[in-house]
């Protein structure tokens, strides 16, 4: 036991210098740690000693250019910035204008928030909405109206697909004062009534057939841009002998007449000067060019099937009725390009340039003139 002792008093003397030793070694490591720590917390990164203004606007351009909308999340939302540090949490929080376009669709349902902090943080913003939603999501989409009605005042582009038996729907109705650009499409169902009643602003307006029939109070003559699609030629009528201030139209017909008399209603327009006529039946329309004067128009787009058998003639008779300088003509739908340039280059002899698409091929066949050369 003696004999243990004294090999135990030996070790401890030898252990004690060891252990001052691996003190003095991890104090002089520790110090180093201090100070590189200090040296690393001295360092301002670039980014973060931008001025916040600064900073607020980097991230409006890693946005989508307003009025388009980004997603509730994702790598384009708006909530991404939040997520990178604190201090730009507390910026992209106190930007209104980086909330003030949203986009909800049926895809983004489990981001969908019912209290609307998004819109909150708008604040005062003018806003840009689009709304994209199924039957399966009526909740959603009933909720979702009841928050932006109130706030209608602010609404500047509003966007709705409202593809659901409608009926459960708050009405849309009131006062929008800053809206600029409306466009709604509306599912086989009957919706509710939707009601503009004061838009002084409104300029631009994009309805299907159904939005077209549904929609009441809306000022068709302080238009200046109008597309119209899925809808009869009929109906289009209507709407454009009251939408006289048109810059440029655009129709997309469903189903009307196959041939047009000199009975028919006749439309002019003084202002328009970019026009884009479609028709998505098989059968086309004969004459459709017969029912239109457009003075000021230098931009035509229009089916083949819309010009009926002597499509040059159909064109020769308008633009000579018109008396517009017409400088850009683009005839989709055509069946062959063989024999077509000179055909319209002699019958058309002042428009600057040609476009011709084949019949399923999206991308036009660019024709240059003298001019361009």
């Amino acid at each position: 036991m003696l004999a243990n002792f004294h090999e135990d008093r030996a070790r401890l003397a030898e252990l004690e210098p060891q252990i001052k030793a691996l003190e003095q070694t991890l104090a002089a490591l520790r110090l180093e740690e201090l100070t590189i720590k200090e040296r690393l917390n001295s360092y301002k990164y670039p980014v973060l000693t931008l001025p916040n203004e600064i900073v607020a606007e980097i991230f409006l351009h890693f946005l989508p250019k307003y009025p388009f909308c980004p997603p509730l999340s994702g790598p384009v939302s708006p909530v991404l910035l939040t997520h990178i540090c604190r201090l730009w949490r507390e910026i992209a929080f106190s930007t209104p204008q980086l909330w003030r376009a949203m986009s909800l669709s049926s895809l983004e349902r489990t981001s969908f928030n019912p209290n609307y902090i998004w819109l909150s943080r708008a604040g005062c913003c003018p806003l840009s909405i689009h709304m994209n939603e199924r039957d399966e999501y009526l909740v959603t989409a009933r909720e979702f109206l009841a928050a932006i009605l109130p706030i209608r005042a602010h609404c500047e582009y509003l966007q709705l697909r409202l593809e659901y038996h409608a009926s459960a729907l708050p009405t849309i109705e009131g006062k929008f004062p800053l809206l600029r650009h409306l466009d709604i499409e509306l599912d086989r169902e009957a919706p509710r009534e939707i009601q503009f009643m004061d838009a002084p602003m409104l300029r631009s307006v994009v309805l299907d057939g159904l939005a077209a029939q549904e929609i009441t109070g809306l000022p068709w003559t302080q238009l200046t841009s109008l597309s119209l699609h899925n809808i009869t030629f009929q109906a289009c009528v209507t709407i454009l002998q009251t939408a006289t201030n048109l810059l440029d139209c655009r129709l997309d017909i469903s189903h009307s007449y196959t041939v047009f008399t000199p009975q028919d209603p006749h439309i002019v327009l003084l202002c328009l000067k970019s026009f884009e006529a479609d028709v998505n039946t098989p059968t086309g329309m004969d004459g459709f060019l017969h029912s239109f004067t457009l003075p000021a128009l230098s931009s035509l787009t229009v089916c083949g099937r819309l010009l009926g058998q002597d499509a040059v003639a159909s064109l020769r008779s308008f633009v000579a009725r018109s008396g517009c300088h017409l400088q850009h003509l683009h005839v989709t739908c055509i069946t062959t390009t063989i024999l077509v340039e000179d055909s319209y280059r002699l019958a058309l002899p002042s428009i600057r340039q040609l476009d011709f698409s084949i019949d399923a091929d999206p991308q036009p066949l660019h024709l240059l003139s003298d001019w361009d050369i």
